[in-house]
């Protein structure tokens, strides 16, 4: 069973996903990023699966600059890239 922090975690993954998809308004390089970012944060919860005192840290300020650095292009997604950064940074990654 996974802890109740990564279960809000992938839960909030899937919800910006779906907003990604509806917004429209994502260009290509904010997909790439988001896309990386994805990859990198379930590798992480998987290297922290097999060894729960690694060092996972990192990913929180990378999602607060994906969110700074948009903000102004996609309004309506920076609340949910702010949450995601929020998450990570409590989780400690």
């Amino acid at each position: 069973m996974l802890p109740e922090n990564e279960n809000t975690l992938k839960a909030h993954l899937k919800t910006l996903h779906r907003s990604l998809e509806d917004t429209g308004e994502v260009d290509d390089e904010l997909e790439m990023l988001l896309r990386q970012l994805d990859g990198d944060i379930k590798h992480v919860l998987n290297k922290r699966a097999q060894d729960p005192d690694a060092n996972t840290y990192g990913l929180a300020s990378r999602a607060q600059e994906l969110t700074a650095r948009f903000a102004l292009r996609h309004p309506t997604l920076e609340p949910a890239l702010r949450e995601l950064g929020n998450i990570l940074a409590s989780m400690g990654i």
